[in-house]
Parts: C-alpha cells; structure tokens; sequence
C-alpha cells in the first residue's frame, strides 16, 4: 500500500507500551500501514523490549524509536532535564491539576512515573507540527494525555483489550473525552466504551491481515482422523502463558479425550504461566504428547500454522475483568485454511461462527472444548469446510488494507479541522 503525503501533515508521534514485541504484531502491521500510506512518524516507547527475537515487519519500518525513561530513578537528570524545560511553559500548569485527580484516585507510584516519562517526552518532542497518538488506553494513554496537554497538543487513542476491561471506568472516560477519538479493534470493546463516554467519538476498525504475509498454503492437508498412533492429528495453540488464554482449561479438557485419538499439542510463546503449565501437563500425564515451542518470529510462526490440522484458544476472563479481544492468532490460524476452535468471549464471535467458519465453546467449560476437540480430530471432512470458509471470511472482511485506509483518513480529517 502506497499514498501521497499531505502538503499538512503533522509528524505523528505513536506512544507505545514497549517496541518491539513479538505479541504485538498488530501494531507493528498498523505503523507501516501508515507509513507505507504516506505518514510520517516517530515511535516513543515507554519500555525497551525484552524479547530476544524480532519480527522481520519491525525491520522494514522506517520510524525512528526513542525510549523514555522505564524507571525515573534510573535516569534523574533526563527527568530534571524534562521539568526544567516544562515549567515555563504554560500547558504544565494544565497538566498538574489533571495529574493530580488522577493520583488522588490512584495513589500509586506508576502514576507518578507517568507524570515524569510525559515531561521528557515533551521536553525531548521535535519541533514543527505534531499529533500524539498512544496504542493502548491505560499507561501509553495516560503519558500522552499529559504530553499533549503541556504542549498544547491534540492527541487519539488505540484501545485494545486489557486495556479496556482492567482500567477504571473513571481513568477511560476522561481521557476518551479529552481525545480527539478513540478507535478500537472489536465490536464489544467499542460499545463498552461508547457507552462509558457518551459524548466522544469512538470507533470500530478490526486490525486485519496483511494478506501479502499470509497466503493461502499450497497443497491439502492430510485427512488425519486420529486413529494412527504414528500420524497423530496436529493441534496448534498461540499465546502468553497467562491467564486469560486459558490454557489450564485447554490442558485439563485434553487430558479428558478418548484414549483412542490420537493427538499433538504444539504451544507457542513465552510468558510467566510457562512453568506451571509445562506442570500441569507433567500432573496430567500429557507431557509426552506437547511441545513446547516458546517465543517464535512470525515466519516460524506461519510455519506452525501450515503444519498444523486444529487451532485452539480457551480465551477467559480473569478475576480482574481482562480478557482477549479478537486475538489475531484467531484470524492468522483462520488465513492458513485451519478450523478454529474458540470461546464465546468478548469479540471473538464476530469472527468466528459456531459450525460455519470454527466452532464456540462456552468459556471455563473444560468438558465443551474436550466435545468440540474430540468432534474436530476425528472428523477431516469438518476440518476442511471449517478452515475454508473462515479463509474466505478473513480475505472477504480482515485484509487490514482498509483499516488502514479508514485510519489514514481518521487522522488527515482531524488534523484538517485543528
């Protein structure tokens, strides 16, 4: 996707959590959408990564990335640098109020870190026009407001999922009302939030697929039914190991399968559950038939998907309200041909419908997700109407080209009217 710079364009500042990470290809599909549309931006990043592999998307994007400070005590003169430069200028005495509610309500020291990271960040902030835009509605949302408010600048919000269901209500709706707009990535997060702001403008654009990335494998799948103990049916799982994908579930609803399928779990991705899963299986006696595979680049990944015959995902809630949105391994796995086997949750029915393009189980319900594992491995013929039509699904509705194109034109029409 290419498209012509606007003669006005802003350079556009992009406030991310951490950069780059495996988990969030995502946004990394989204910056060079952008630029690749004609944008020109900057990524400043709250955090620096901590996974050992990138993906190569984040190798083709031209951005430059600056990282503010993760602790304040870490770099106290970058910090005094930053207070210095901003206490002559009118926008912090805006700030400080602001700042100020939020910490009466939230007393915490990551609220103050997020004060300190958006005074280096506006005092580090290149000259000439700019617009702020943070990819998640909690900590990149909360430094930008502040950023945007000392300098006297507009900024736009990308919520996600955590995001969403774990910050408070009070948190999402000022700064939803003090955003030019929100766009978000599913039906059910957009409409929580709409109804959490009734004035602000707040908008749907599913992430998508760069299709280019993704194409159709080549050849059949082998019609495994699993009763060959020597081809055992390939099951397929992404994610953290944290709580919300609920691979517990996953795990207790396999070790529950007849004794006469014969299956394969491959797991990919890191994540702090790791070890107490890897536990469980060893508990359940599953571990001779899992793989662990932990954090793979998305060419390893789309590997995966092409040798696999089921894609699984026991999404949850968790005690604090998070939960996945659409996850795009959902959506990835679906572009490979692979039948999808999902919950109920949040906005993953939008993409998948039961017995048409995947099959639902409710969520928590280990026994329904062995019913709908045990009717996926023995039936082939399933697999291939599952997985052909939500291939279809993903390159007639999720090619990413026209979320980006609507999102190109969200910020020119905003920067038009500023």
């Amino acid at each position: 996707m290419t498209g012509g710079r606007g003669a006005g364009d802003p350079l556009l500042v992009v406030v991310v959590k951490g950069y780059p990470r495996l988990s969030e290809t995502f946004i990394a599909q989204e910056l060079l959408g952008l630029e690749r549309a004609g944008l020109r931006l900057r990524i400043v990043s709250l955090r620096h990564p901590t996974d050992a592999r990138r993906h190569p998307i984040n190798d083709e994007i031209a951005a430059p990335v600056s990282y503010l400070p993760e602790y304040l005590y870490q770099e106290p003169l970058r910090v005094l640098r930053g207070l210095l430069s901003c206490v002559i200028r009118p926008g912090l005495w805006r700030a400080l109020p602001m700042f100020l509610r939020d910490l009466a309500r939230d007393p915490t020291p990551n609220r103050g870190r997020r004060l300190g990271q958006a005074l280096v960040m506006a005092a580090e902030m290149p000259a000439g026009p700019v617009w702020i835009h943070a990819h998640f509605a909690h900590t990149p949302a909360s430094v930008a407001r502040y950023a945007a408010a000392i300098l006297g600048l507009p900024f736009t919000i990308s919520a996600h999922a955590k995001d969403i269901w774990t910050s408070p209500d009070w948190d999402l709706t000022e700064k939803m009302g003090e955003a030019d707009w929100t766009v978000t990535c599913t039906a059910s997060g957009r409409d929580h939030l709409a109804a959490l702001a009734p004035g602000a403008k707040v908008a749907l654009a599913y992430h998508g697929l760069d299709l280019h990335r993704f194409p159709l494998p080549q050849g059949m799948r082998v019609p495994r039914d699993g009763g060959d103990p020597a081809d055992p049916v390939r099951i397929l799982t992404v994610g953290r190991a944290v709580p919300k994908k609920g691979f517990d579930i996953l795990l207790d609803a396999l070790a529950a399968l007849p004794p006469g399928l014969n299956w394969r779990l491959t797991h990919i991705g890191g994540g702090p559950e790791l070890a107490a899963l890897k536990a469980q299986a060893e508990g359940l006696g599953l571990t001779p038939r899992i793989e662990w595979k932990g954090a793979l680049a998305q060419v390893e990944v789309l590997t995966a998907y092409d040798a696999a015959d089921i894609f699984v995902l026991a999404s949850r809630r968790t005690a604090d309200g998070d939960r996945d949105g659409l996850p795009n391994v959902i959506v990835e796995a679906a572009s490979q041909g692979l039948p999808c086997i999902g919950t109920d949750l949040s906005g993953i029915p939008e993409f998948v419908t039961d017995d048409v393009t995947g099959l639902l189980v409710p969520s928590e319900d280990a026994p329904a997700l062995t019913a709908a594992l045990s009717r996926a491995i023995a039936d082939p013929a399933l697999r291939t109407r599952l997985g052909a039509a939500a291939a279809e699904r993903v390159r007639r509705d999720f090619d990413f080209a026209p979320g980006i194109t609507r999102l190109t034109a969200m910020f020119r029409d905003s920067w038009s009217k500023r």
